[in-house]
């Protein structure tokens, strides 16, 4: 195995993912023009395979087979060769993600590995990761290939029969439309929350079994339901729900899915336990949970869910904020060619860098007195709960902490001089919407002001770099950004405006939220006859064409881009008065309602929409002096309150829409407070503000 001098065309593309593999001796191309045009000429199949940088097992798959000489040439032989990093094209992903689903009958996953016609890219057959040899009852790559060859060339028509097949099993993927347009109710709400605690693992916290992932729909979800039973005239507060969601964060906390010495979450845990992580950290698994995180704290004012916010933002801000503004991508699984060892431990390192005492209380802290739990090694899980530990040190808690802080701190500054994991330096625009909301809500309820600095940098990046010709662009890397903007770019980065604004105006911020959500009715929307159908498609109406232009509803690794544009829409539609915004978030949420009744907490982005169409949110517009309009507008945010929306605008702001304009400062500081469609009399006094606030009209 070994990479060839002799770069193939990926060494012209800015995807760190596709550069990695610019030397090996595939002949690869990226998606494009050129090499569909190509498998036309030669009638070759095209193998089309998706990863991303901080894949395990698409690293494993890529030494194995990419960089053998004799693998490349089989391929290079017999068929046209296509790599795609997933985060920069998900359109690819998502298709070839479902058609996969229908020919294999079971769930994908990465490196996906696809056989397409080339005529018309329809996969005819597909899998995931291949060993080069036959094992895990798998067949041997090389023979794959050439099998998959031979099958092509000779089964033409049975081939075109089951892409014909294919293709209209995936155009009946698309939601019905609900032609009798039955009234949307909260019946999914009380379902959604019954069913996550069917799949709640009350020892472990989480939802199901092994692998786990942390699922901050899943948890959002549970908190908003215990508000909303919580508010007077509720007939009973669910306190389980408010149990639930922080038993998993604590959990998770505690779990080897946290970086005890870092800050920042993996992607998932392979165990049931939050042991034994996979260990890629994600932007977009980072900003969900710094949401919920300090959320948690504000509910709870448990300190733990502010140490871990606290630490993650501050993982952020140092490991993944480019110095231009933009957050990056990833951190990778592996380092030095194994997954995890740059955050596993020995007994001896640990010991050697901490005094007697100290050792002492990381050991019994973090395991190193249990048996290794990692190839040999310790990756750092919480074992004993704070208060035990203090007493059995004979300190206070507040003392064991500092000192257990200050072990942290060396072992962080040792684990500083190790070879890093890789990290991806695209910028993503949709995954830079999460964090900027992660980093603005953590801001707003934590009260750092650097945090806030942190998101309203990044979405400076973004409208410098991203935003050209009023058109949002998806990547940025090198200084080039180069693929148009989908729907998720859109609507998470409205949605990281929207809580940006919250905690802190900022004079064009809006008018910006405005204009790309005007952007996405005009080229997204599935407007249908007369408007009847509703929703939005993935890809815009001026995309590149594709075997099948995705819509869908539901959640899966990230939100569903339907049920945040539906959430975002109708947010801005009361914030501003504006019913085309209103009106588009209905249709969405109608169109996708036959399909969230079927599986309720599977939509739970959409549900959120549906949430405020059936409640609408509580608008409070505060004008005035900022000393005093600081003050009231903590008044408004100090508690949990998801169905509110604050936003402290100065006296002096400029180029208000006209619905905002209306609402100056007839006094030194006024509350315009809104529920719905229906406003109240300015307010004038802090005690008038805070006996609506308690009412919480």
């Amino acid at each position: 195995m070994k990479h060839t001098t002799t770069p193939n065309r990926l060494i012209n593309e800015t995807s760190p993912y596709l550069r990695q593999h610019a030397h090996n001796p595939v002949e690869w191309y990226p998606w494009g023009p050129e090499a569909l045009a190509q498998a036309q000429l030669e009638n070759k199949p095209i193998l089309l395979s998706i990863g991303y940088s901080a894949c395990h097992w698409c690293h494993v798959m890529a030494h194995e087979s990419f960089e053998d000489e004799e693998t490349a040439q089989v391929m290079n032989t017999l068929f046209i060769n296509i790599k795609v990093d997933r985060e920069e094209r998900p359109d690819l992903d998502k298709i070839y993600q479902a058609a996969h689903h229908l020919l294999a009958q079971r769930s994908g996953g990465w490196p996906l590995t696809m056989f397409l016609t080339p005529t018309d890219q329809v996969p005819f057959f597909g899998g995931t990761y291949f060993p080069v040899e036959p094992r895990y009852g798998l067949p041997g790559f090389k023979e794959l290939l050439r099998r998959v060859a031979v099958f092509y060339h000779g089964n033409t028509e049975e081939v075109q029969q089951q892409n014909t097949a294919l293709l209209n099993a995936m155009q009946r993927m698309a939601p019905a439309v609900d032609a009798t347009q039955e009234p949307v109710n909260a019946m999914p709400l009380d379902i959604a929350r019954r069913q996550l605690e069917q799949s709640f693992d009350a020892r472990h916290g989480g939802f199901g079994r092994a692998p786990k992932f942390p699922h901050p729909t899943h948890i959002e979800r549970l908190l908003r339901h215990w508000s909303a039973t919580s508010q007077p005239g509720a007939q009973a507060c669910d306190d389980k729900a408010l149990s639930m969601a922080c038993f998993t964060l604590t959990k998770m906390a505690h779990g080897g899915l946290y970086d005890q010495i870092g800050g920042g979450f993996c992607r998932y845990s392979v165990d049931e336990m939050w042991m034994i992580p996979h260990f890629e950290k994600m932007l977009y698994d980072n900003g969900p949970l710094l949401v919920l995180y300090s959320e948690a704290w504000l509910i709870t004012r448990d300190p733990l869910f502010k140490r871990i916010a606290d630490e993650t933002a501050t993982w952020v801000m140092r490991d993944m904020q480019s110095l231009t503004g933009g957050y990056y991508a990833t951190l990778d699984a592996d380092s030095e060619g194994y997954e995890g060892k740059f955050y596993a431990w020995s007994r001896e390192e640990v010991r050697a860098l901490l005094s007697d005492d100290e050792y002492q209380m990381v050991a019994r802290r973090f395991g190193l007195d249990q048996a290794a739990n990692f190839e040999g090694a310790w990756h750092l899980h919480v074992y004993e709960e704070i208060p035990a530990l203090a007493a059995e040190f004979s300190l206070t808690e507040k003392q064991f902490v500092a000192a257990l802080d200050r072990a942290r701190k060396k072992l962080f500054n040792a684990r500083e001089t190790r070879v890093h994991p890789g990290r991806d330096e695209k910028i993503l625009t949709a995954w830079n919407g999460l964090m900027i909301k992660g980093m603005a809500a953590a801001g707003r309820h934590l009260q750092r002001a650097d945090y806030i600095d942190s998101a309203q940098r990044a979405l400076d990046f973004i409208r410098e770099h991203l935003w050209k010709n009023g058109r949002l662009l998806a990547n940025y890397k090198d200084g080039r950004a180069t693929l148009p903007a989908y729907l998720d770019d859109y609507v998470f980065l409205i949605d990281g405006i929207l809580e940006l604004l919250q905690a802190r105006w900022r004079d064009g911020d809006l008018a910006f939220a405005m204009a790309l959500a005007d952007v996405v009715l005009t080229h997204f929307e599935d407007a249908g006859k007369d408007k009847g159908q509703g929703g939005f498609y993935f890809t815009a109406d001026d995309h590149e064409q594709l075997m099948l232009r995705p819509k869908s509803w539901g959640d899966d690794a990230l939100p569903s881009g339907n049920g945040v544009a539906a959430y975002v829409l109708g947010r801005l539609g009361h914030l501003l008065g504006e019913n085309r915004y209103l009106d588009a978030a209905a249709r969405a949420i109608h169109t996708a309602w036959p399909t969230v009744k079927e599986l309720p907490y599977a939509h739970n982005a959409m549900l959120l929409a549906v949430e405020e169409y059936l409640y609408p949110p509580q608008t409070i517009i505060l004008r005035g002096q900022p000393q005093e309009l600081h003050d009231w507008h903590m008044l408004c945010t100090e508690k949990y309150a998801p169905r509110r929306m604050t936003l402290a605008i100065p006296e002096d702001a400029l180029n208000l829409p006209a619905m905002l304009a209306q609402r100056n400062a007839t006094h030194e500081t006024v509350a315009y407070v809104c529920s719905g469609l229906v406003c109240h009399a300015p307010v004038v006094t802090r005690g008038e503000l805070q006996r609506l606030l308690m009412n919480n009209i």
